[in-house]
């Protein structure tokens, strides 16, 4: 009900000269108050984006839902000066803000009030130009269970089909989970995919982010389950991957798991979450997450770029998470998981 009234008072203001839209929205945000859309947590922990979320989820599960219903974190960013988290309820997911000393809380996803903040927004999330080379080498470092790498992975799969010829293209795994034991499991998978049967890994990797199924699309891309698991086992026994797991004081600030396959990498290029990009050996901002431009970075990046190129691709970028949608969304670009 609070979205659809929301929803109605942006529809509304459109039309108002400026300075009426500021008095109107003045009102609004001080009704919404009162309605306790914003909330006075009385308590300080600041920390990093993760922990204030955490504790705004903690506080969300015990006074604002109904008994037997449960939230949880899926990603936090910082924005203008907050931090933004999604949250899942019941398979939906909602944006929630909160500020950096968990003081004060918005459940519901907030109004930006000029256009001077979505133009810097927007500015944020232009491509950076990628160092040229001969031939182009593009590393993406993902979660596989984060909604933001998922989109990325998205926006990589075209332009890899488009240029794995020229260009050599990779997946791998940031170095510390957030996505609870499955994200180990499904990780393990692809990196063993794509060591012994990188040719299918594509194949298994467009099927995957459609709709998560694993066992599905290891028989859609005719993966060797048998050397697939053997693989995987032997991985996990060399990194000491599910032994980590297992023991929490080993645990990244006492949170998340290791998860160690690519940690050389990791540690070369200063990869702090997922998605980072990595281009000729420099992580790169892509900006906007659609095929097409990801395509203009990476043939950006070539001396000579090849005749494929030429090509155009989807300008539609994927949204977050599983699925096929795509959104018109540019700050979405900036969304990623990390600690």
């Amino acid at each position: 009900m609070i979205k659809r009234f929301i929803r109605h008072v942006k529809h509304v203001v459109r039309t108002m000269p400026n300075l009426t839209k500021y008095i109107i929205l003045g009102v609004v945000a001080v009704g919404l108050v009162s309605a306790g859309v914003l909330i006075y947590i009385n308590k300080n922990v600041n920390g990093s984006g993760q922990k204030v979320a955490k504790k705004a989820i903690e506080y969300i599960n015990k006074n604002l839902l109904q008994p037997g219903t449960t939230a949880s974190l899926v990603s936090v960013v910082e924005e203008s000066g907050v931090y933004k988290f999604k949250l899942s309820i019941g398979g939906q997911e909602y944006n929630s803000y909160i500020t950096k000393d968990g003081r004060l809380l918005w459940p519901q996803d907030a109004i930006v009030l000029d256009a001077t903040s979505t133009a810097s927004q927007e500015q944020q999330t232009t491509a950076q130009e990628a160092p040229k080379s001969d031939k182009v080498d593009v590393k993406l470092f993902v979660m596989s269970y984060c909604p933001y790498g998922l989109q990325a992975e998205k926006m990589y799969l075209p332009v890899y089909n488009l240029l794995k010829g020229k260009a050599t293209m990779g997946i791998y795994f940031v170095n510390y989970i957030m996505h609870e034991k499955k994200e180990i499991d499904e990780n393990l998978t692809q990196y063993c995919i794509q060591k012994n049967e990188n040719g299918k890994y594509a194949t298994y990797l467009s099927c995957f982010v459609k709709d998560g199924n694993s066992s599905k699309c290891l028989t859609e891309a005719n993966i060797n389950t048998s050397t697939l698991n053997s693989c995987v086992s032997a991985t996990d026994s060399k990194y000491g991957v599910t032994t980590g797991y297992n023991d929490k004081t080993t645990w990244v600030s006492g949170q998340f798991p290791k998860f160690n396959v690519n940690d050389d990498l990791n540690q070369k290029y200063g990869v702090q979450g997922s998605p980072t990009i990595v281009i000729n050996d420099t992580v790169i901002e892509v900006g906007n997450r659609s095929p097409e431009n990801f395509k203009q970075v990476v043939c950006g990046a070539f001396d000579t770029p090849p005749a494929e190129c030429s090509q155009t691709l989807s300008t539609d970028a994927a949204s977050p998470g599983l699925g096929e949608a795509t959104t018109a969304n540019t700050t979405a670009a900036a969304g990623g998981c990390a600690q």
